[in-house]
């Protein structure tokens, strides 16, 4: 006895949501390191990071409270303290701490909320790519 025939085909929805998970996948989670993450986010922005505009954002206040120093300190080698909790943050430069931006899912979950308490918004590509060019220059 043959097969009923469907009314409608799922494979096109099915392709389209497999092709739209990729993309998802391909444009974050491929970042394995602080230098891959720092291309992805050269690669979005259209343009290379600047190290000067990463220090001078990072130690900046930018009409709010906090400036990325004020948790990271000045130079981000060391353990930080959050400003509110007191909680201790490990190193943010890559030299120092081998962990950070070594996962890009926790990479862009904190880079949205430190954002948002820094600059009240999400960072954009240009800015996290100048940041992390800058964190990527503080050697030991």
């Amino acid at each position: 006895m043959p097969l009923p025939t469907p009314r409608y085909s799922t494979l096109p929805r099915l392709t389209g949501a497999l092709a739209l998970a990729a993309a998802c996948l391909a444009s974050t989670a491929w970042a394995a390191s602080a230098s891959e993450q720092l291309a992805l986010y050269v690669s979005q922005a259209g343009a290379v990071g600047a190290p000067a505009r990463g220090q001078a954002f990072f130690t900046q206040k930018h009409g709010r409270e906090w400036s990325c120093s004020t948790c990271h300190g000045e130079l981000p080698t060391q353990t930080g303290k959050h400003a509110a909790t007191g909680k201790p943050i490990n190193a943010l430069a890559p030299a120092f701490n081998p962990e950070r931006f070594s996962d890009a899912a926790k990479t862009e979950k904190w880079f949205r909320r430190n954002c948002n308490d820094v600059v009240g918004r999400e960072c954009s590509a240009a800015e996290k790519a100048d940041v992390l060019s800058w964190l990527l220059l503080l050697k030991r």
